[in-house]
């Protein structure tokens, strides 16, 4: 479910965190300033200070190595309930039944589907359809041949929460839902190669945003990716736009969702009078992949990895 706009432990060897910040990037202490003219060489730039900074000037709380293990093995059940979904989902499928599926599943593995009243959200997954952006709720709508649907999975498991969603086709796809899929996939895999230390979250968002234009498609900006891991949806905010060198610089132990909404046509939605359902507002098609993605010391790795 996406964010809306509104020691023995330490793990990832943050020893490095500061070393691998470019000397022309940005200050991770926030200055603004590049970091060779500001933290570069102060004593006051040590890991430990750079860790409280993250934490007490932008709410992010970095993951240590028993965090991220955890994290993973909360990942592991969500991608195994998508390949359970992607067995059954087939023209004819209520979508109600996949809700279904996705919780049985999650509640014999020993998790619970965040999702789940979660700010008053009634299903445990969402379910989203063509047109459907994001946020739909499983009901009595009937898988179509040729619809593409997005299953959107959140899991808690002993604690800790991983999200990732997949677009999956249902039967034959047409040729503009083979486009958008295509094009999606590739927004999310552009996005994550673009993560690494040193890098800023309007990498992140360029890398995807100048591709999908490329493309002739839209990003959508209501919505966007989030830390995740101790709580359902943590900082930073995530933006699948923006500009190269901007935003908030990346460190290892952040653990975050990239998860791009791609329209075939205009950015702009509407909400449904459910107050959560978000679909284009033109009516054209629309797709989006997600995982759940930590900054190592040297680049990425996907704590909910499938093949793009």
């Amino acid at each position: 479910m996406t964010d809306g706009m509104e020691g023995e432990d330490k793990g990832m060897n943050l020893k490095t965190s500061t070393d691998k910040v470019g000397r022309n990037a940005p200050c991770p202490c926030g200055s603004g300033l590049k970091y060779k003219r500001c933290c570069l060489g102060k004593p006051g730039s040590s890991v430990l200070n750079l860790e409280e900074t993250y934490r007490s000037k932008y709410g992010i709380r970095l993951k240590k190595k028993s965090d991220i293990e955890g994290i993973r093995k909360a990942g592991q059940l969500v991608l195994d309930t998508l390949q359970l979904v992607e067995s059954r989902l087939t023209p004819g499928l209520i979508t109600d039944e996949i809700n279904t599926l996705v919780h049985e599943f999650t509640i014999k593995n020993g998790a619970r589907p965040a999702p789940l009243n979660y700010r008053g959200f009634p299903k445990s997954v969402c379910v989203s359809i063509n047109e459907v952006i994001c946020h739909g709720i499983p009901g009595n709508r009937v898988i179509k041949d040729g619809d593409i649907v997005n299953v959107d999975i959140t899991s808690i498991l002993s604690g800790y929460y991983a999200d990732a969603n997949k677009t999956f086709f249902a039967g034959k796809p047409g040729p503009e839902a083979r486009k958008i899929v295509d094009i999606a996939r590739h927004c999310l895999k552009r996005g994550m190669a673009a993560v690494k230390p040193g890098n800023t979250l309007g990498d992140i968002g360029w890398s995807i945003q100048t591709y999908a234009e490329a493309q002739g498609c839209s990003v959508v900006r209501e919505f966007v990716g989030h830390g995740v891991g101790f709580d359902f949806h943590e900082a930073p905010q995530v933006p699948h736009f923006g500009h190269r060198g901007q935003g908030l610089t990346l460190i290892p132990g952040m653990v975050f969702t990239i998860e791009p909404m791609i329209n075939l046509g205009q950015k702009e939605l509407k909400i449904l009078d459910d107050n959560w359902t978000a679909v284009t507002r033109d009516g054209s098609l629309s797709a989006q992949f997600e995982q759940t993605i930590l900054v190592t010391d040297d680049g990425y790795e996907s704590l909910t990895p499938y093949e793009l």
